[in-house]
């Protein structure tokens, strides 16, 4: 395969727990890196290549050599972060993955590649910014948003987009979309804007007034078929990869 069709490469970040019970006893204790396969499943579907990111390696690094980056969903962003304290419905903090994933945006904001981000991604995204969060959302008022007796692939409320933003592009007006967190974004961060909202209110899609970043809080991956914002994720890594590789070659020639 030649450099001008590769298969742009998706850097997807995860989780760092230790192995537990389904692992020997005597590595129990042990860490483990994990991620949901349906992320992979989704960009390979897309016609990208995924790729685990370790938080052992350099932020920095790691993002000079892919072309499109998935910040994926899990715990809650460290509150402290944007400037609260941990509450009665607060996860327990992650810290290191927070400092990782905040390194990696950082990298990725400043040589522009593209970025979706996921349930808690989206959080992150907005908190990198600046922005803050709702601290809950109770499972019984609203749209129920934190309500988890569903499946994970059930639409179970709508969402509706601003003309003109991506995923109005990809989705048009409205659609509906799984609900799997009990955060949303609240005020928005600096150089970023919200792009759809639920019925009651919620954000539900944020992205960057100047950047290849797309925030969504439902879960795309979980849902059934390949979802558009793969494929725009894939094709704009792309295009990135193509122009990042055309400046490299410029400045060879030069």
């Amino acid at each position: 395969m030649d450099h001008c069709s590769r298969a742009p490469v998706i850097g997807i970040t995860g989780r760092r727990q230790p192995a537990g019970p389904l692992a020997l006893p005597v590595v129990r204790d042990a860490l483990v890196e994990t991620f949901f396969v349906d992320y992979a499943a989704a960009v390979a579907r897309a016609g990208g290549l995924p790729v685990l990111l370790t938080m052992e390696c350099d932020p920095a690094d790691v993002v000079s050599r892919i072309d499109g980056l998935i910040l994926s969903g899990g715990a809650d962003v460290d509150p402290r972060r944007y400037g609260a304290a941990p509450g009665p419905h607060a996860t327990p903090a992650e810290p290191l993955r927070d400092e990782f994933e905040h390194a990696v945006l950082d990298a990725a904001w400043l040589r522009g590649t593209p970025v979706l981000g996921i349930c808690r991604g989206t959080q992150l995204i907005n908190v990198n910014r600046g922005g803050t969060l709702v601290a809950h959302l109770p499972a019984d008022s609203g749209e129920a948003h934190s309500y988890l007796g569903y499946p994970r692939n059930h639409r179970s409320h709508a969402v509706e987009f601003v003309a003109g933003s991506v995923p109005h592009a990809l989705y048009g007006s409205r659609i509906r979309v799984n609900s799997l967190h009990h955060q949303a974004v609240a005020a928005i961060g600096s150089g970023l804007t919200v792009t759809g909202h639920a019925p009651d209110g919620v954000v539900e899609s944020i992205e960057g007034l100047d950047a290849p970043v797309v925030g969504v809080q439902w879960h795309p991956e979980m849902l059934d078929g390949t979802d558009p914002l793969f494929g725009w994720l894939v094709e704009t890594a792309r295009q990135f990869s193509t122009s990042d590789r055309k400046q490299e070659e410029d400045v060879v020639i030069a």
